[in-house]
């Protein structure tokens, strides 16, 4: 390690020169071999970190990257072996723009060369998202914003495109750095032949299919008690064998049973799945929703004349757990159809075991809008507060 020892002759405030030997590393990573004392009485303005110098890993490069692609073209993003993720793309695409230290350190290992990113959220499979953010670090100094995009939009230009690519602060960080996420559901509906097409007629429930013996809705279900089972088996085999399953559901009622959900911060460890058990109590739970709201729209519709009639749903909420999104649209469109009361989404909350919510509704519907940096502004939502 070198030590530079450089002497300051007096303060700013015209003290006599200090003895006594201060130390700063800030900036400093750990694996630096300068280590800077400065001899004076907090003197900094030699220090690196203090006069705006990169050292250590903050002498990286910063890339944000922000994506649109359709979730039925890829195996969600997480990198598998085997699987074409959204993130696997990236990451080769980026390979020529790894540090030689790196690639080194990969080939040593048998790895293949390719660059290594962060993401604001990891989406499932079917998932789509308008705009994405993940980030790329380098400590080549050659590397532009415009080499990244080109090489990105060169891997997959059909199902994926760069929105932008900025260089950003090494404390930047998509998912840590995240003040909110923004998403939107769209569920089909039956257009009903004959009758009132409005949604205060209700809609057809079963056009919103779901398999309620499904790997993801027994996840979680090993807290149960035994009572409780039973009680959810008898109130499955009510609406099932003795035909009292609802078949149709209201749209405004799925509005205000989301809409108790705004401004709170609440455990929604019962609308989680497929989560760590070190993530199933406490803070690690607790979301706080910004915007919950449905509404019935018209899209167009080649067949369609008038369009086709389709239900959105809005979240938008500081983080939202694994298939929080999903779990929470199919229970509201499920306690809507029932004719649960307001609150139905709240008291589930205090549930013991995951099978009271709903398994998570398809994941072809649900898209990742947006995820912002800044305080949350609601004239960004697309469907409006009341």
């Amino acid at each position: 390690m070198y030590i530079i020892t450089i002497p300051i002759l007096a303060d700013m405030k015209g003290g006599l020169p200090g003895r006594a030997t201060n130390s700063c590393t800030q900036g400093l990573g750990k694996k630096s071999s300068i280590f800077i004392q400065i001899q004076s009485t907090g003197a900094h303005q030699y220090c690196p970190h203090c006069l705006g110098l990169r050292t250590g890993r903050w002498a990286r490069l910063t890339f944000k990257i922000v994506l649109s692609y359709h979730g039925g073209s890829f195996d969600g993003w997480q990198k598998q072996p085997g699987l074409n993720t959204v993130q696997g793309v990236i990451e080769r695409s980026l390979a020529n723009f790894v540090d030689e230290n790196k690639v080194q350190l990969l080939k040593d290992k048998g790895l293949p060369v390719e660059g290594s990113v962060v993401v604001a959220g990891r989406t499932d499979k079917g998932v789509t998202a308008l705009q994405q953010v993940c980030a790329f670090s380098t400590w080549r100094k050659d590397i532009k914003s415009r080499d990244i995009e080109e090489a990105i939009n060169g891997a997959v230009p059909r199902n994926l495109i760069v929105r932008s690519v900025s260089e950003v602060s090494r404390a930047f960080h998509p998912n840590f750095s995240a003040k909110w996420r923004h998403y939107f559901y769209i569920l089909p509906l039956n257009d009903w032949e004959g009758g009132e097409q409005g949604s205060e007629s209700g809609q057809d429930a079963e056009n919103f299919r779901c398999n309620e013996n499904t790997d993801e809705q027994r996840i979680g279900c090993d807290e149960c008690n035994v009572d409780t089972v039973k009680d959810l088996i008898n109130d499955y085999k009510d609406e099932h064998e003795n035909g009292k399953k609802p078949r149709t559901f209201s749209i405004i009622r799925v509005n205000q049973l989301l809409q108790q959900l705004e401004g709170k911060l609440l455990s929604y460890k019962m609308f989680a799945r497929d989560t760590k058990a070190s993530r199933n109590v406490g803070p690690p739970t607790q979301c706080f929703v910004y915007h919950a709201r449905a509404a019935e729209v018209r899209l167009p519709c080649s067949d369609h004349g008038e369009g086709r009639k389709v239900m959105c749903v809005e979240l938008v909420a500081n983080r939202f757990l694994r298939k929080m999104v999903r779990v929470l649209v199919a229970t509201s469109v499920r306690e809507a159809a029932a004719g649960a009361d307001e609150d139905a989404l709240i008291k589930l909350m205090d549930a013991t075991c995951r099978r009271a919510t709903a398994p998570p509704a398809p994941p072809d519907g649900l898209c990742l809008v947006d995820v912002g940096y800044a305080e949350f502004d609601s004239q960004y939502c697309l469907i409006p507060k009341d």
